[in-house]
């Protein structure tokens, strides 16, 4: 893409590099320009396409997943980036086997299922046993203790769509907790609808976790259309009996890593801005909107603040490798710079479509900051939300050492529908959605990367 060369200039000669506290309790009209810019952005789309056609999938503790990183360090220096490493650590690592499902009475045919993260496995032959239905979760909570042995638990939450994603966090306890809870309630195994919002064949992955002390049950997700079909089976009040095949298994210690790239700033005392996206995916798709769309939007965006002028504060871009089984990436980082000051922390992971609103949690002493990030994110939509950041996996354990968040909160009406699933492809992607994102963290970062207030750290609240 062609450089805006008077662009350039004039944010060469603007406050942006250099601010002074009077000009910026006003917004600054050259963050504005640099926003619009951005409305044209190409290197979000290029890493993203990149990503998903030189790479693919990217499953935790895979070979791809190292090529990814080495993939994503040349393409951080390309763009120009500083200090760009690879921070490596290790990781107990879980891969997928066979897995097929049927019918075998009183409907025999085929589903469509795969087998949760850190599911454990049936015998190499299968298991041929009755299903018990349960329509959600809190149904299965009820089962009687040991109600459910030599039983296949079949749980068929729905889940809604809303567009900041809620619904998730509350149906998608029957994959988080569900398998845990059937297992100790003595099942053999666990089949759940998936957690998604499309009417397709296509299986939601997702990961789960077995308290200490349970062992792992095998435990699947049927198509959201093949678990409707099934609970229509049950409803027609004859017992239904399921085979079930996983081989999935643990492989132990591989080394995994989080891709780091900087753009260095002028005062090193002011604290880093860490902002990024998780490089891993599932192995369904090819992890398009989950996360090689959050890479992309985060670096795109740094890429415009390099090459504005030197902010105030070091952009520290972060391709976390291990979001997808249990945010390891994250809590590696936060053990590698536990000694560092950070100013915030913020993370693209919601897809590409528009950003909508964004919500922070800075000290009272930065609200001139707040301010002004409302006047540089009005005039693309994305309006100031009443809520408290959160952040989300790969920055939550920087969040808890008491450093400030913002969170930049895309549309989740269609997330759900690809979440996941084998259609988690470039495909989905809205390119004018994608450069709004893109504009929305470079006005974000120009914002915060300058501001002359001091942020963090949050009074952390025990």
């Amino acid at each position: 893409m062609v450089r805006n060369v008077s662009l350039l200039a004039a944010l060469a000669a603007s406050t942006i590099a250099f601010p002074a506290v009077a000009q910026q309790t006003r917004f600054d009209p050259a963050i504005g320009r640099l926003r619009d810019a951005a409305l044209k952005d190409q290197v979000a789309w290029d890493i993203v396409e990149g990503l998903t056609t030189e790479i693919g999938p990217r499953p935790d503790g895979s070979p791809q997943q190292a090529r990814a990183r080495e993939w994503g360090m040349a393409k951080l220096r390309s763009l120009g980036f500083q200090n760009v490493r690879i921070e490596t650590y290790q990781l107990d690592t879980w891969v997928r086997g066979l897995e097929s499902a049927e019918v075998v009475s009183p409907y025999p045919q085929p589903l469509r299922l795969t087998a949760l993260g850190n599911s454990g496995a049936t015998p190499p032959d299968g298991l041929t046993l009755p299903i018990v239905f349960f329509p959600g979760i809190d149904d299965l909570r009820a089962a009687p203790d040991g109600s459910l042995k030599g039983k296949i638990a079949f749980v068929s939450n729905t889940m809604q769509r809303t567009m900041d994603g809620s619904s998730y966090g509350s149906q998608g306890a029957a994959r988080r907790q569900g398998p845990n809870i059937a297992a100790r309630k003595g099942a053999s195994a666990i089949v759940i609808r998936s957690i998604g919002t499309d009417h397709g064949r296509g299986p939601h992955a997702g990961v789960t976790n077995f308290e200490p002390g349970v062992t792992p049950i095998p435990a699947a997700a049927l198509s959201v259309a093949d678990a409707a079909n099934l609970e229509r089976m049950v409803k027609r009040g004859k017992p239904v009996t399921l085979h079930l095949l996983l081989t999935p298994k643990r492989v132990g210690l591989r080394e995994s890593g989080n891709v780091v790239a900087e753009v260095p700033g002028s005062d090193p005392a002011a604290g880093v801005v860490l902002i990024g996206g998780h490089l891993d995916s599932w192995d369904l798709g090819t992890g398009a909107i989950d996360d090689a769309s959050g890479v992309g939007i985060t670096t795109a965006a740094a890429k415009m603040l390099l090459d504005s002028g030197k902010p105030r504060r070091t952009i520290r871009v972060v391709w976390f490798g291990d979001e997808e089984t249990g945010g390891f990436g994250g809590a590696a980082y936060a053990k590698a710079h536990a000694g560092e000051r950070h100013a915030i922390a913020a993370e693209s992971d919601f897809g590409a479509d528009r950003v909508w609103r964004f919500q922070t949690n800075l000290p009272d002493s930065a609200r001139p900051v707040v301010d002004r990030l409302t006047a540089a994110l009005t005039p693309i939509g994305v309006i100031r939300g009443l809520g408290v950041a959160n952040g989300g996996t790969d920055v939550e354990p920087v969040l808890a050492t008491g450093v400030a968040g913002i969170d930049l909160n895309q549309d989740g009406l269609r997330y759900f529908d690809y979440h996941h699933t084998p259609e988690d492809t470039i495909d989905v992607i809205d390119v004018e959605q994608l450069r709004q994102n893109v504009a929305a963290w470079t006005a974000m970062l120009a914002v915060v990367a300058n501001a002359p207030e001091e942020i963090g750290p949050m009074q952390i609240k025990k």
